[in-house]
């Protein structure tokens, strides 16, 4: 009964059943550990994310080359 119902919810809501997990586990992380220690790990957690879409996407997993344009397009105004 219940891995039919995962099952379901799996192929139906992924994004709702993911978040809802999500949401469950960093609310006992912060039960447990504490605010700042939950958001430190968030912040792991989507930083780790992000790094993963950009490398399924086929795109560099920190944009070196973009991000150090940017900083010296910036920089140039001071000058």
């Amino acid at each position: 009964m219940w891995n039919g119902l995962w099952e379901l919810l799996w192929e139906r809501h992924r994004g709702k059943t993911l978040g809802s997990v999500g949401g469950v586990l960093l609310g006992l992380i912060y039960l447990i550990c504490g605010l700042w220690d939950m958001l430190i790990f968030a912040l792991i957690v989507y930083t780790c994310y992000h790094i993963g879409n950009r490398v399924e996407r086929g795109e560099p997993a920190i944009p070196v080359e973009t991000t150090w344009r940017w900083i010296m397009d910036k920089w140039r105004l001071f000058r």
